[in-house]
């Protein structure tokens, strides 16, 4: 089986290739392989290449600046991934996506369910939002996968700039009002993985693939387990430096509201995600976030 992995310099795409190249030959498509901001481009590529299954991480992520990039931000989060949707659907090929909570409002305190209607509050959450619709209007095989709050100890993340932080100053300041769950890159990854993984059944792979796909309904929720707002986070980042003898500029972490920290973009206040449908269907419990931020600080520890 030939795997097609587009954002291989992204959190997700960096952490899957390792562990999908276990499994199948992987095609590794960076955006000098793969431009999704040039959608015309891309099914002339996707012929030349020919792969068996595609995987979709990458994205245009930067919430606040799609505020201004409109049209960048819906080139590479809905036309490209139509476009990718729509030679799979030709093709027979099963294709999986990396979508958001952004796409929901963020009202209420329950988790939501992939069958809750979206109502994205920002530029950022339309386009990933009309790039889910592109891909179910292509009619082939897919999965969407539905994620939140993703950190790495690798690349631009939440993670990485609390770290960064909270060793020049003594002071940070982060929002309490947002609630949802951290998911580390790997953790997305290995559930990715075991989902995909169709061991001893040579030249059924794909089938198989697509029937799981199917029975999830083309949709589904992935976090870690458990919920804190972004200043939890921060708070729990730092303890864990500390714990590691990591010596700190910052000597407090002040909780406060969305409205005390405008932004361009409007984040949603509730991002918690119901993952039964990942538990029944593939039968995949998440571990909690605590854990994957532990494995995340060592990680980014030992290679600094």
């Amino acid at each position: 089986m030939r795997i097609l992995l587009t954002g291989v310099s992204g959190q997700v795409g960096s952490a899957l290739r390792d562990p999908l190249c276990s499994l199948a030959t992987v095609l590794p498509a960076d955006r000098a392989l793969l431009d999704l901001s040039r959608p015309e481009l891309l099914s002339k590529t996707l012929e030349r290449l020919s792969p068996d299954l595609i995987i979709n991480p990458a994205a245009y992520t930067a919430v606040d600046q799609a505020e201004e990039e409109r049209e960048l931000a819906y080139l590479i989060n809905s036309e490209a991934p139509g476009v990718m949707a729509r030679w799979a659907a030709d093709q027979g090929v099963p294709l999986v996506h990396f979508s958001t909570d952004y796409v929901f409002n963020g009202s209420g305190d329950r988790a939501w369910r992939e069958d809750d209607l979206t109502d994205p509050l920002s530029i950022y959450g339309a386009s990933k939002s009309a790039g889910e619709a592109a891909i179910r209007e292509a009619g082939g095989s897919h999965l969407i996968v539905r994620t939140s709050w993703i950190f790495a100890a690798m690349g631009r993340n939440f993670l990485t700039t609390v770290v960064r932080l909270a060793r020049d100053r003594q002071e940070l300041r982060i929002v309490a009002d947002q609630i949802g769950a951290p998911t580390s890159a790997r953790s997305i990854a290995q559930a990715l993985v075991s989902m995909i993984d169709i061991q001893g059944s040579p030249g059924r792979e794909v089938d198989l693939i697509k029937s799981k796909f199917s029975e999830a309904d083309g949709l589904l929720h992935m976090s870690d387990q458990g919920e804190t707002s972004w200043h939890g986070f921060a708070s729990a980042i730092v303890d864990g430096l500390r714990s590691r003898g990591e010596q700190l500029a910052a000597r407090s972490i002040v909780a406060i509201d969305s409205k005390d920290f405008p932004t361009k973009a409007r984040r949603p206040l509730n991002s918690r995600l119901n993952m039964t449908r990942l538990q029944k269907v593939f039968g995949i419990q998440m571990r909690n976030w605590r854990e994957a931020l532990e494995v995340e600080l060592d990680q980014l520890l030992t290679s600094a």
